[in-house]
């Protein structure tokens, strides 16, 4: 654009080419009349050409003023778009959100506030990544994910954690172990047996939550395979391969070929936070947040 003009320059020019009168041009911008002429004189000044020829009692475009009536409209069209959409930006309600999930909160109400979310500000686009805590708390750190929906993180400088929902953990046992009958089982009765577990870079915190009804006896499990996820060891389970304790909600996709058991004599539970950098206050961060459950559930 030439120096000196402006976009108010070409919404005087767009509303006086439309009209073809200064005093309707004026009076729809809200503006006296000497000013928008003011500005009309500036404008052909600027551009070094006339853009009406204006007579006594009439106000007609000249060529040049035919070809910046299409493109001024072409322009203010655009600027109009690209504005609306910053401001959008900036109120949250458009963009990409990089959200962080542990997939066993996939049955509970976190991921139910992410549809709200989405049927709320549908232009902002929700891109959602799988992991373990202990490394979607990593990529948060380093700028990668926007907010995380981790189960007991560990503390790390820098990230605010929230509680959402705590739960309690459960023994499951292949269908045909001698113990799959029982209404409840203890941490000190499973302890004899090869369990699989998931690995501890997953998250240290966690690992070790998981396992306190178990090292609540006083005694290490016998771990004899690691899985990734919770629907490989469940199967690993039903195989025969050994016993694990899961959070409740791990299960929700167990095979008919285990059984769940509560686990009594213990208190030991897991709970489901939202986590998302301290220094993070953007609305679209913000927006979220404030469609998630933000109290602990109870057991």
């Amino acid at each position: 654009m030439i120096e000196g003009v402006e976009l108010r320059h070409l919404r005087y020019f767009r509303a006086v080419a439309e009209e073809l009168h200064f005093g309707r041009a004026a009076a729809r911008l809200h503006i006296a009349q000497p000013a928008l002429t003011q500005q009309i004189q500036r404008l052909e000044t600027l551009l070094g050409a006339r853009l009406f020829d204006r007579t006594s009692r009439t106000v007609a475009l000249t060529a040049a003023g035919t070809v910046l009536l299409e493109r001024s409209r072409a322009l203010l069209g655009h600027a109009e778009r690209d504005l609306a959409e910053i401001h959008r930006i900036g109120q949250g309600s458009q963009g990409t959100l990089y959200l962080g999930f542990v997939p066993s909160v996939l049955p509970l109400e976190p991921l139910r506030g992410v549809r709200a979310f989405r049927d709320r500000f549908p232009l902002v686009e929700v891109d959602l990544v799988e992991g373990f805590t202990s490394h979607l708390m990593e990529r948060l750190a380093h700028g990668a994910l926007d907010l995380a929906i981790v189960r007991d993180p560990d503390e790390q400088p820098g990230t605010v954690t929230t509680p959402l929902i705590t739960e309690p953990f459960v023994a499951i046992l292949p269908a045909d172990h001698p113990d799959a009958h029982r209404d409840s089982i203890t941490g000190a009765e499973l302890i004899t047996n090869p369990m699989v577990f998931y690995p501890r870079a997953a998250g240290g915190r966690a690992y070790d939550k998981n396992l306190a009804p178990l090292l609540e006896s006083g005694h290490r499990p016998r771990i004899v395979q690691e899985g990734t996820n919770w629907t490989i060891l469940l199967y690993l389970v039903a195989a025969g391969l050994g016993v694990t304790v899961a959070p409740r909600s791990a299960t929700f996709t167990a095979p008919e070929s285990v059984r769940i058991i509560p686990l009594a004599g213990t208190d030991a539970a897991t709970t489901i936070y939202t986590a998302h950098r301290a220094d993070d206050n953007r609305p679209l961060v913000r927006n979220l947040l404030d469609l998630l459950p933000n109290q602990p559930r109870g057991r």
